[in-house]
C-alpha cells in the first residue's frame, strides 16, 4: 500500500491477529518477508467494495476464522465464499480462534437468505449453488 498508493481494504477487524503475525508466518512458509499492517479500512457486515463496475457486498461469517468475510454479487447472484462452503462440505474450524458452531451459524443465517439460485466460488474445489448445498451438504443441508 505504502508503495504502490493504492488502498487496502479489509479484511474484518476480527483478523488483525492473522495481519500481526504476517511477518514470522511468511517466512515459515516460505513467502520471504512481510510486514504486519493495518488496512486502510477494516470491512464489516453490510459494507460495499466497488470492483471497477461491480458491486460487492461483505458479509461477516466467521467460523472457519473470526474475521472471514464474503463477497456478495446481487445483480449476478453470485457469492465468493472463500473456505466458509464448499460443495458438499465446510470450512475447516481448527484454525486459530476458528469456530464450528459460528460457521454453521453464518451459513445458515447469511449465505441460505440470499437464496438457492445464488452461485458460489468456494475458495478450492468447484462452483455449486446454495440451494444443491441445502438439499445435499452433510454439515449444513436442511
Amino acid at each position: 500500500s505504502d508503495q504502490l498508493g493504492v488502498p487496502i481494504e479489509g479484511p474484518q477487524i476480527d483478523e488483525q491477529f492473522w495481519l500481526d503475525q504476517l511477518p514470522e508466518q511468511t517466512v515459515r512458509f516460505g513467502f520471504g518477508h512481510a510486514k504486519a499492517f493495518v488496512p486502510t479500512r477494516w470491512l464489516d457486515d453490510g459494507d460495499h467494495v466497488q470492483v471497477g463496475n461491480v458491486d460487492l457486498e461483505v458479509l461477516h461469517c466467521p467460523g472457519h476464522t473470526p474475521g472471514h468475510v464474503v463477497f456478495f454479487d446481487k445483480e449476478d447472484r453470485l457469492a465468493l465464499v472463500g473456505d466458509v462452503l464448499f460443495a458438499g462440505s465446510i470450512g475447516r474450524t481448527d484454525f486459530p480462534r476458528g469456530n464450528h458452531a459460528d460457521l454453521i451459524h453464518a451459513i445458515k443465517t447469511k449465505l441460505w437468505p440470499l437464496g438457492d439460485d445464488v452461485q458460489f466460488v468456494p475458495g478450492h474445489g468447484p462452483m455449486s449453488t446454495f440451494g444443491k448445498e441445502r438439499q445435499t451438504n452433510p454439515y449444513v443441508g436442511d
